[in-house]
């Protein structure tokens, strides 16, 4: 069977390594370029096309994958008239990988089925290094009937691969998974700050933490950093966290509550943004907190 042609849309550390993924499967993948040169020609170089606009990509593609920092750049590239929307084929698939407000999602699904395409939302789990390996965890929603085709690529890209119905429900899911993780890493970090404070080692804290039920992978990934220095077990930049965290924030108030428990993190998160840590990684929150402390 004849494989799709893929588009791809933002190539930053977790889109470039899917990228680098589908060129490993062999797919014919065209790529937009951006002001950051090195991923994009390093795609190219593996046999990548380069397209002159986000209309260009979806012109030449049956999938355009999005994988952005924010709604407001997705909807950046999918709007107007050199966008994605422009340039969509009937029966084409559109899917954003990225960590996008719900209301976004929906808003842009129907100006894609106007279209006469499909919008799935896709938002993942784990890390680059798991997206070279075609390990991602993948939490798909949208049209039933859009996905089981886009599935064996979606297969190719990940380790485990859910559809959890209508659109939008991918990133609400998303939204509160990381909502959960950031709160934890915020306290993990907040934890290890505070044995500095008070003249214990970050290490006893961890064994006796991790000894009972409260041992967690996010928990080692903090750790890592914490106690043995190194910091890229979560690629995740504290800028990216902060900003997720005020989406499931925003999310909670368009349901017409308001998040009692994510007000911490995000005050710690937009705090350490504040500092200039902003590119941090998220286990390096236990610096800006054992700095605080000190200070």
């Amino acid at each position: 069977m004849t494989q799709p042609t893929i588009g791809f849309i933002g190539l930053g550390l977790m889109g470039a390594a899917m990228v680098g993924r589908l060129l490993d499967k062999e797919y014919a993948v065209t790529v937009l370029g951006n002001k950051s040169r090195g991923n994009i020609e390093a795609a190219i170089a593996r046999g990548a096309t380069e397209a002159a606009s986000a209309k260009a990509v979806a012109e030449n593609s049956d999938i355009i994958m999005l994988c952005m920092g924010t709604s407001d750049q997705v909807e950046g590239r999918m709007r107007g008239a050199d966008g994605v929307i422009a340039g969509l084929k009937p029966g084409s698939t559109v899917i954003d990988f990225g960590t996008s407000l719900p209301a976004s999602t929906l808003a842009l699904g129907d100006e894609v089925a106007a279209a006469k395409a499909t919008y799935l939302d896709a938002p993942l789990g784990r890390t680059p290094m798991h997206a070279k390996d075609g390990l991602l965890n993948i939490m798909c929603s949208g049209d039933k009937a859009a996905f089981d085709a886009v599935k064996p690529v979606l297969d190719d890209l990940g380790e485990n691969v859910f559809h959890l119905g209508k659109l939008g429900s991918g990133h609400t899911i998303k939204l509160i998974n990381n909502f959960f993780a950031m709160t934890t890493a915020n306290a993990m970090s907040e934890a290890f700050a505070m044995a500095d404070k008070a003249g214990v080692a970050r290490s006893d804290v961890y064994d006796v933490m991790s000894a009972g039920p409260l041992r967690s992978g996010m928990m080692d990934f903090i750790k890592a950093y914490a106690v043995d220095g190194d910091p890229e077990n979560l690629a995740f930049s504290v800028r990216n966290a902060a900003k997720d965290v005020g989406y499931y924030g925003t999310m909670a108030e368009s349901l017409g509550v308001e998040s009692i428990m994510s007000r911490c993190a995000r005050n710690g998160l937009n705090m350490a943004v504040e500092d200039g840590r902003g590119e941090d990684l998220v286990p390096q929150m236990v610096d800006f907190y054992a700095a605080k402390f000190s200070g």
